[in-house]
């Protein structure tokens, strides 16, 4: 599944569940997350972290496939641009925190020798952490593990296999068109806008390679229906019979994370609610968009109560379209499953939405 869809985007937020989880469990269903860990962690993985689309999990083959953005990041080019000015303004200390790291070992940012916490909260770094993020992101320090969701870094000769070390390094151009290649596979039907935001691949650049892999065949040109800008699809894109999809999407699922796309796809106006005031919530905190077959039908609100032990649907709002009847039966469904899911004895449904009534009719005849 991984192979399939490049990469999971890694988010803060644990109100329900680490955002990386939930992809593989709306494809999957019921898997161990351990293993996902495992996979991720462990001295034998096959995955690592980096800046993907955001800070992202990413099989180990695409590493290769990352290192011209680690060369432009540690040459201050293409990085948030108050962090490259700190990496460029500050290139003795930045050496100096590498050197820590070569010489200590794995570290969090709090345990660098000047490891002095930052000021306001999730982007008050320190300036440890700053040059930390920096070397992060050019690629000379990795994630060697998390500590309670803290990033422990390390060099990536301690931490990734040899063999990826020591594959070769592929052309930028090249690179570049495999991470097109990559993008196009998992989004089926694409803009130039939504393929080159899968990987956050520069605008010149990702036209560049675009026109390379339509000339090359790889990508058609298409029409869509309702869409004002060209369409590309992939060569060996396959339209099925029928789709028997029943999911709850993390915020961050690849399928809507672009969420122009998720409009011009779904009719789908999606947006985060984690930093919008109470009081202008329209759906609710941590909205989870549901898809039935083909379509995004519902709006759901969740959390988990862990000491509890429940799945708290806070809300349950249906499309103006749709019929609560023919949602509520699958979205019921898919509620226990997720609750089973993260080990939580029951599902708790609040008043809250058009499809709550539905759900809570079905919750009382269970």
């Amino acid at each position: 599944m991984l192979d399939r869809v490049g990469l999971l985007q890694i988010d803060s937020v644990n109100v329900l569940v680490r955002s990386h989880y939930l992809p593989l469990h709306a494809r999957l269903g019921g898997y161990p997350t351990g293993l996902l860990d495992r996979l991720a962690y462990d001295r034998k993985r096959s995955l690592f972290e980096y800046w993907g689309h955001e800070a992202s999990l990413m099989p180990l083959a695409l590493q290769p496939l990352m290192r011209w953005r680690m060369e432009r990041a540690w040459r201050g080019e293409g990085l948030y641009g108050g962090l490259a000015r700190f990496g460029l303004e500050k290139a003795d200390y930045v050496r100096r925190v590498l050197d820590e790291i070569t010489d200590r070992g794995p570290l969090a940012a709090g345990e660098l020798s000047d490891g002095s916490r930052g000021e306001g909260g999730w982007w008050g770094w320190s300036d440890g952490k700053r040059a930390l993020e920096f070397l992060f992101w050019a690629g000379r320090v990795t994630t060697a593990g998390r500590r309670h969701f803290e990033r422990i870094y390390d060099l990536p000769e301690r931490v990734l296999p040899a063999a990826v070390l020591a594959a070769e390094t592929p052309a930028v151009d090249a690179a570049q068109r495999d991470l097109l290649r990559i993008s196009a596979t998992a989004l089926g039907v694409a803009t130039e806008r939504d393929l080159r935001d899968y990987f956050r691949l520069p605008v010149a650049d990702a036209r560049a390679r675009l026109e390379e892999l339509v000339e090359a065949g790889e990508l058609l040109p298409v029409a869509v229906e309702g869409w004002e800008k060209p369409g590309f699809l992939h060569r060996e894109a396959r339209l099925p019979r029928q789709i028997r999809a029943a999911a709850l999407l993390s915020p961050f699922d690849s399928l809507i994370w672009e969420r122009d796309r998720t409009e011009r796809l779904f009719d789908f106006h999606y947006r985060l609610a984690f930093y919008t005031p109470a009081e202008r919530r329209t759906h609710g905190y941590y909205v989870l968009p549901f898809l039935l077959g083909d379509r995004l039908v519902a709006r759901v609100d969740l959390k988990a109560d862990r000491a509890g032990s429940r799945l708290l649907v806070l809300a349950a709002h249906g499309e103006a379209s749709i019929d609560p009847a023919m949602v509520a039966p699958a979205l019921h469904a898919e509620l226990g499953s997720l609750a089973g899911w993260l080990g939580l004895g029951s599902v708790s449904i609040a008043p809250q939405g058009e499809l709550a009534p539905a759900l809570a009719r079905m919750q009382g005849a269970a």
